[in-house]
């Protein structure tokens, strides 16, 4: 009956595949850090067991493990909904690679979070060193979760040690001289927020250019201090931000950027007096000449009344002559 049924199964088409077509590469093209905010035993259950997934998965154990959970030719569900650099859904275009470790939690004294042994950090260099290797992943596309999905996400975490990995050559890390003389200028006066909104697109993040330092902008701020300025992520948009954002994003013999104009206050609202110079940048100011006196108006005369006519005198009426009496 085995023998039967085994006739009956149809085989798949003869495929010879001595031949190799020139025009190929690797489908993956963004390597994404993770932190499993778990223990080692939850770890291995939730990446086994559940919907979530990563490539690897790399212990905290005092000699770390590297377990392999998905193959590489297939796609983890580890990114989400995530963008970089134009590039979205990156579930089915990167390796994801799960770290074991606590994460943060919240204390009276604000968010802590769970430093990374170096035996662990020993141990993922090599991988990622071999894995960019063989997908020819670029510098500037080995990310964290947090560059990728900075709204939902802060893994791995500011205490990643990112600048061991730029040392190895495999992320992309603003040069320390060329900062300092970019923030130079910066310290004169910081860009406004279109100007960081444009530069952390540039740099590879999805956010809107609204032109307003709303909640959405100070997070991806964070997110990009959390790699590249850890001791403060406070998501403030600063000299020392702007020069590692400018550096990051221009050719490393680009010119420095021109001095901003200091802003002038604008001089309160006076009302305008005639005779009152205006002020002109560079001109002296000349001196006003007083205004003439204002004389009060003449009051108009009062019109006088008419004097009443006088009444003509009545004639005196003659004396009557006194006749003289008889004696």
């Amino acid at each position: 009956m085995i023998a039967l049924l085994a006739g009956c199964t149809t085989p798949g088409p003869r495929i010879d595949k001595s031949l190799s077509a020139t025009g190929q590469a690797s489908r993956v093209r963004f390597l994404v850090l993770h932190y499993t905010v778990s223990d080692k035993p939850a770890s291995i259950k939730i990446l086994t067991q559940q919907q979530v997934s990563a490539h690897y998965l790399v212990t905290d154990d005092p000699q770390p493990t590297i377990y392999g959970l998905v193959d590489e030719t297939r796609a983890a569900y580890h990114a989400g909904m995530s963008s970089w650099k134009g590039y979205t859904q990156l579930n089915n275009s990167s390796i994801g690679i799960e770290i074991v470790n606590a994460g943060w939690k919240d204390t009276p004294q604000g968010r802590v979070f769970a430093p990374f042994p170096q035996s662990q950090i020993d141990v993922l260099v090599p991988l990622i060193k071999d894995i960019v290797a063989r997908h020819k992943i670029a510098p500037e596309n080995v990310v964290g979760h947090s560059d990728i999905a900075p709204l939902r996400k802060q893994d791995p975490g500011p205490l990643f040690p990112w600048y061991q990995l730029a040392q190895a050559g495999l992320v992309v890390w603003p040069d320390a001289n060329r900062v300092a003389a970019v923030r130079q200028v910066f310290d004169i006066q910081v860009p406004d927020v279109a100007w960081f909104q444009k530069k952390l697109a540039a740099h590879g993040f999805a956010l809107a250019q609204s032109g307003v330092l709303d909640g959405q902008t100070r997070t991806v701020i964070g997110a990009f201090q959390m790699k590249y300025r850890p001791a403060n992520i406070a998501g403030e948009p600063d000299a020392e931000t702007a020069a590692m954002l400018e550096v990051l994003t221009t050719p490393a013999n680009a010119p420095l950027p021109p001095v901003p104009p200091v802003p002038v206050p604008p001089a309160p609202l006076v009302p305008a007096v005639p005779g009152t110079p205006v002020p002109v940048p560079g001109v002296p100011p000349v001196q006003a000449v007083p205004p003439a006196p204002v004389l009060s108006p003449v009051q108009p005369a009062q019109p006088v009344q008419p004097v009443q006519p006088v009444q003509p005198v009545q004639p005196v009426q003659p004396v009557q002559s006194v006749v003289p009496t008889q004696q």
